[in-house]
């Protein structure tokens, strides 16, 4: 859960806030631990300047959804979240009727509307006196605002996230229309309800299809890629600051070439921090064990936790294993070479975790 989601409605009426500008914007996130980039920090601060939708498109575990959750905690906001999937509908995503509800409602009241009808004549009238009669089934004390309405009618600001627009078919960009445009939703049996504090709306796509031009139309749009590998591994290191620079650089690095590779799922960013934890851990038990961990199995060890498909594991196996003979191929010929900031030439977690550590500390003293 996100900071601003555990804040009561009272401190987020008083404690939102909004950016001046970029810095200000960048200043924020940074203190929630996003690094954000420039570019996208600009964007970002137009939409909430401008009161318009973002939509943020790119490869899945790029941070798009993190970006809205960290821009809620940075402004105080609460974070209400519509996650889409295949065969969403209405009534998952705008609202529905308490139904149990207004059915024990019914029941209670039915004996004294039959004692009321009973004065009638005839059916005809019976039906009449029925219609004038207000039961107050259809009102707002039954109804269920699923997380378009209740951005809507939430009284503090808050940051909607609708994430995996993609996901969703044309049917529910359609229905989202309103809400994007205008700020408002319509119930037929209540009328419109229109926003009360508007909120920031962002919206994430991870590329799975084409959006339609009339939801794009409405959005500011950025596309969001892989950060470059300085400013992962920055990532990295705010996420996972017990790990070491080396053992940063070469996952980061190892993630940069599978990525570079025809992968069905290329390394996110949130599995890369893991891997580089992983690494660290597993350097730590090398130093703890007599054992010797300096082996392919260390190095496909890590692959599970960077790569997700069997298909994938194979062409990622076949490039270490290519790897490794260039790198026994260097050792025979001129020793272990040692790049400038600490990490291993073709990006071996191994060589840093388990390999020459004393070679490699020296190094980077």
């Amino acid at each position: 859960m996100s900071q601003a989601s555990d804040l009561t409605a009272a401190q987020l009426s008083t404690e939102s806030t909004s950016f001046d500008t970029v810095d200000d914007l960048i200043e924020g996130l940074d203190g929630q631990g996003y690094l954000v980039d420039d570019d996208l920090a600009v964007v970002v601060h137009l939409a909430t300047l401008l009161d318009r939708p973002l939509l943020l498109e790119g490869p899945a575990g790029v941070g798009k959804t993190e970006l809205a959750k960290s821009l809620a905690a940075a402004a105080g906001r609460e974070l209400i979240r519509l996650q889409c999937y295949e065969g969403l509908d209405e009534s998952r995503a705008l609202y529905e009727w308490d139904y149990a509800r207004q059915l024990l409602h019914v029941q209670m009241l039915r004996d004294r509307i039959g004692s009321e009808l009973a004065e009638a004549p005839t059916l005809a009238e019976a039906s009449a006196a029925l219609a004038r009669a207000d039961v107050g089934v259809y009102t707002e004390s039954f109804l269920v605002a699923r997380p378009l309405l209740a951005a809507i009618t939430t009284s503090t600001p808050a940051v909607l996230l609708v994430d995996e627009i993609d996901r969703a078919d044309e049917a529910m960009e359609a229905v989202m229309l309103e809400v994007l445009a205008e700020r408002q939703v319509t119930v037929p049996e209540l009328g419109t309800f229109t926003a009360r504090s508007a909120p920031w709306v962002i919206l994430t796509s991870n590329d799975t299809r084409e959006l339609s031009p009339a939801l794009k139309r409405r959005c500011l749009h950025f596309q969001v890629d892989y950060p470059d590998t300085d400013r992962e591994r920055r990532i990295v290191s705010v996420r996972a600051p017990e790990v070491e620079s080396g053992v940063i650089a070469d996952v980061v690095d190892l993630a940069r070439r599978l990525r570079e590779l025809p992968l069905r799922k290329s390394p996110s960013i949130a599995e890369v921090i893991d891997a580089a934890r992983a690494a660290s851990y597993l350097s730590a038990s090398r130093h703890a064990s007599a054992r010797d961990h300096d082996s392919p199995a260390v190095d496909h060890a890590l692959l599970s936790l960077l790569v997700k498909f069997g298909t994938d594991l194979d062409t990622a196996r076949t490039m270490l294993n290519s790897d490794r003979r260039s790198e026994d191929s260097d050792r025979s010929g001129s020793g272990t070479p040692i790049s400038a900031d600490g990490s291993s030439p073709r990006g071996s977690v191994t060589a840093t975790a388990f390999g020459s550590g004393r070679a490699r500390t020296a190094a980077r003293r």
